[in-house]
């Protein structure tokens, strides 16, 4: 340190500009495939909400139509996959629906599907349920 001009030390004593090539150039190489992988995860995570709420959403209207009076709880699968077929074409891979334990009060429709993934070799599934009572009309 000794051997260098004070116009080559900055305030702090330490050299300045003389071994620091390249400096700026690796801390690119370590900051920005995080930032890509930060950014990749956000959208992967996106991505699974919105599968996630498109299989909740055809479940409430599965569970819907097989509430109804004279129905069955496989016409409200039906209706659910039919939602997800047109509504969510994108969103939800291989859906697949299916009523459960069709009990005498309430019907309970589940949807299930794979998840758009952008990282290969992983897989994400979704699955939500949505029961509802089943119509019943008495008199007063």
């Amino acid at each position: 340190m000794t051997g260098l001009r004070a116009s080559e030390r900055n305030a702090g004593g330490w050299a300045t500009g003389q071994n620091d090539g390249g400096a700026l150039s690796l801390g690119y190489v370590i900051i920005f495939p995080a930032f890509l992988l930060a950014l990749m995860l956000m959208i992967q995570g996106s991505v699974w909400y919105l599968a996630r709420e498109a299989a909740l959403a055809a479940a409430r209207h599965g569970a819907d139509i097989a509430r109804v009076k004279g129905t069955s709880p496989a016409a409200g699968a039906s209706a659910a996959m039919q939602f997800v077929r047109s509504a969510a074409p994108g969103f939800l891979h291989s859906p697949s629906a299916w009523p459960l334990c069709p009990c005498s009060r309430t019907v309970t429709i589940t949807v299930s599907g794979h998840v758009p993934v952008i990282f290969p070799g992983f897989t994400l599934t979704v699955t939500q349920s949505a029961q509802a009572p089943i119509e019943k009309f008495t008199i007063p």
